[in-house]
């Protein structure tokens, strides 16, 4: 059966789908979509049309013929026009849960623009495929409701950036994509220069040292918004290209910093009309670690971790003993009405702490008839244990005893399992302040930078920068909302002598400082003032206020996990002939 495909013609929209109201009862309409849902009763044909707004239901009737029997052709995803009247429903055909839901639109004419193939998997929220799928044919899982309003929310989160920060007296500055490899953090990725053979550009991981070099320049407030390459390891919230939001100012601290990131956060957080309060919770780095295990606690979450060494020490308990006589420490958690934990949950929470390289944990229940746990001891210690920990009836322990940084890790992932969040809608920031400046790797053998090599350290610990490096504390910052680290910053070096001695202790030598940082310590030599910035991670903020659980949710062409573009097929072979343009020599790779 053929089907004639109509011309658009002098046909202009006059509204979205999904824009039409019970206001608009009696008005001429033209919409454009797509074929969401067909029903065919006969003497009527209902089509549910799509576009980028929503869904509105357009009824064919049998007083024209022609018209209806054109509508019985149609199949799903047919590319259409409609020219009709919008009348309100009979109260019970409504449908409430939709936006349109109170009115339809009686069709007068019809244009086929386009026909479709029977699509490989249904276009609907939920997703009907499997993600690898959805990846590959990506602009049909764009046409889903749910990615249309999170591509829309993207747009109006980015708008809403660019206005805050242009009040604000902020400049958008372009920095380059092909730059200097300075491997300092992730690996890069590098693009070979066909007329430097040999030679290599690197895509930036951030535009770190443009933006400090801004500020040498006089460009007092910078930001951007700009697209980011990392060569590492993949996770829910990690793609090899993202975006940030880049930003740095000269003349500052760090409140200069808090106070422009919490105004902008409640401007963005307003585009989903939730009001922030401000200014956020601000907790040093080692008290986070101490309290909640990690750098980036879930505030919603109110467990917190209590160290119950000195109470341990002096138990019956030889584990604790064996663990403290060691340097080792014990600490718990209380989880509250935790006593209907089963016997099995508990051993699955036992076993993710040895996964972790713990030995498990101790569990400790109390309810009307005593205590009960694995733990064979006086109910004395339970008493004080109970009261050191402020546990009630009901509730429920867990210790772990181990290596004082082992227990913390510990500790924190299981308040992250058992611990009762409140509603996803309920969002808690927190400022993480005061990180250490160095922080020692065991796969490089070596001291590395735990943010990087130009964050400032802080006056007062300057003077064990050679002695002790470990103990220095840095002016650097991240900003974390429900557990999830959405940006991170400091204040910069502005002093030549300060980053050559920082370069140093990282290891490096005078032809590797010069070779990677020559340009930028050839800059800092000329007036650089006092600066520093923030870069926040825009598909995190997205996916966040988009409710999602991954990036990939509200990025419009992402990669897989393995870091593959399915729909192109990227990355790919390349010609001989370009390689060789290159200079280049591929080696065959090795069989396993």
């Amino acid at each position: 059966m053929s089907i004639k495909i109509d011309s658009l013609g002098d046909w202009k929209r006059t509204h979205y789908c999904g824009e039409l109201r019970k206001s608009h009862c009696e008005k001429e309409v033209i919409l454009f979509g797509w074929v969401s849902r067909i029903r065919d009763l006969g003497n009527l044909v209902f089509i549910d049309l799509r576009d980028r707004e929503g869904i509105v239901q357009v009824v064919f009737t049998s007083e024209n013929k022609q018209l209806i029997d054109r509508a019985k052709k149609i199949k799903m995803e047919y590319v259409l026009g409609i020219k009709g009247k919008v009348q309100r429903r009979e109260e019970k055909s409504m449908n409430r849960e939709l936006p349109t839901g109170e009115i339809e639109v009686l069709a007068k004419e019809l244009k086929i623009l386009n026909i479709s193939q029977t699509t490989p998997f249904v276009i609907s929220d939920p997703p009907q495929a499997s993600e690898e799928l959805r990846f590959k044919y990506r602009y049909l899982d764009l046409r889903r409701p749910s990615l249309q309003r999170n591509i829309k929310l993207r747009h109006q989160i980015a708008l809403k950036i660019r206005n805050f920060m242009a009040k604000k007296g902020f400049l958008e500055i372009e920095t380059p994509f092909l730059s200097k490899s300075t491997p300092e953090g992730a690996r890069d990725y590098l693009v070979p220069s066909r007329i430097y053979k040999g030679k290599f550009y690197a895509l930036p991981q951030s535009p770190q040292l443009f933006k400090q070099i801004l500020m040498i320049s006089g460009f007092d407030k910078y930001f951007q918004i700009v697209r980011c390459f990392r060569d590492e390891d993949l996770r829910a919230d990690r793609q090899p290209e993202f975006t940030q939001i880049d930003i740095e100012m000269s003349f500052i601290d760090p409140e200069d910093i808090y106070n422009l990131i919490e105004e902008m956060m409640k401007e963005v957080f307003d585009v989903i009309n939730y009001s922030i309060k401000t200014p956020f919770k601000k907790i040093p780095y080692n008290e986070s670690i101490e309290k909640y295990g990690t750098d980036r606690p879930d505030l919603r979450n109110k467990i917190e971790i209590i160290n119950i060494t000195d109470l341990a020490k002096d138990s019956e308990v030889e584990i604790f003993k064996k663990v403290i006589a060691s340097g080792g420490e014990v600490r718990g958690i209380v989880v509250r009405e935790g006593i209907g934990f089963s016997r099995k949950e508990l051993d699955e929470l036992g076993e993710r702490a040895r996964t972790l390289g713990g030995k498990g944990i101790i569990w400790i229940k109390r309810d009307e008839t005593g205590f009960k746990s694995p733990l064979k001891i006086k109910e004395d210690f339970f008493l004080k244990l109970w009261e050191y920990m402020n546990a009630k009836m009901g509730d429920l322990i867990l210790l772990v005893a181990d290596e004082k940084f082992l227990t913390l890790k510990i500790l924190g992932e299981l308040r992250n399992l058992v611990g009762k969040k409140t509603d996803s809608k309920d969002y808690r920031f927190v400022w993480i302040t005061d990180f250490p400046l160095f922080e020692w790797s065991e796969e490089e053998n070596r001291i590395i930078s735990n943010h990087h090599p130009f964050t400032a350290p802080k006056e007062e610990d300057l003077k064990y920068l050679e002695t002790d490096p470990l103990r220095v504390r840095s002016k650097a910052y991240d900003l974390v909302i429900n557990g999830i680290e959405i940006g991170g910053g400091s204040i910069r070096i502005n002093n030549i002598e300060l980053q050559e001695r920082i370069f140093k202790i990282l290891g490096l030598n005078e032809k590797e400082i010069k070779d990677k940082f020559g340009f930028f310590l050839e800059a800092l030599k000329y007036g650089a003032p006092p600066h520093g910035g923030i870069a926040l991670g825009f598909d995190r903020l997205v996916m966040i206020l988009a409710g999602e659980d991954s990036i990939r949710e509200v990025i419009p062409f992402p990669k897989t996990t393995s870091a593959l573009c399915l729909l192109t097929g990227s990355p790919s072979e390349v010609a001989q002939k370009q390689i060789e343009e290159l200079g280049l020599e591929l080696k065959k790779p090795q069989n396993k």
